[in-house]
């Protein structure tokens, strides 16, 4: 995998569900999944820091009047009520085991929904690299997940999800996604499984 074309997209790295005590850890059946994510995820981002591949971070982040969840359903109107992501929260704020990455990873701002291509600036900034594989990490996979990767396929991009830095609710709902849904449109792939070249560091 050539990582000057390749972009890493992490999504919803934050404290509401990697946190012990985050609001919506508990929709995940098996918290511990959560923990294997996480460790995976950041064991792919220190492979691919090195290299020139794009590693974006697209956190979703409410008003707190919850303005852009005027009619939730779902797992939305569970966030609208429990205050999950509501800006200025510890919550909505990124986990702290990003942050030693500092700027090598490229944080996008507007998401409100599923689509972290709905509201940001991902997709031009995919184009502005030339992109054209995505990976897709983080939470949840029957919704953010799923969203994403078919809106990346949809622009023309090659998908791969990662099977083991995403976590559905259920692992029956996590079997599922990855062998029936995701291959519809692209690839499923643990991290562990993926080459890339050394190169040097792309330039923002």
């Amino acid at each position: 995998m050539d990582p000057r074309t390749t972009a890493l997209i992490l999504v919803g790295y934050q404290n509401d569900y990697f946190a012990h005590d985050g609001i919506l850890r508990g929709v995940v059946e098996d918290p511990e999944r959560i923990d294997q994510v996480l460790d995976h995820t950041l064991a792919l981002i220190q492979r691919l820091a090195p290299t020139a591949a794009t590693i974006i971070s697209t956190p979703i982040v409410l008003e707190p009047t919850y303005r852009a969840l005027s009619s939730p359903v779902g797992i939305l109107h569970t966030i609208k009520e429990s205050g999950a992501f509501k800006a200025g929260s510890i919550g909505a704020d990124t986990i702290p085991e990003l942050l030693p990455f500092g700027e090598r990873i490229l944080y996008l701002s507007g998401k409100v929904g599923f689509n972290a291509f709905s509201n940001t600036s991902l997709e031009e900034e995919l184009a502005r690299r030339s992109i054209k594989t995505v990976l897709v990490a983080g939470m949840v996979t029957s919704l953010c997940i799923d969203s994403t990767g078919r809106a990346a396929y949809e622009r023309g991009y090659d998908v791969t999800i990662l099977s083991d830095c995403t976590s559905a609710r259920t692992n029956t709902e996590q079997s599922f996604f990855c062998e029936s849904v995701f291959p519809l449109y692209g690839q499923v792939a643990a991290s562990v499984e993926l080459n890339f070249n050394p190169l040097p560091q792309a330039v923002s």
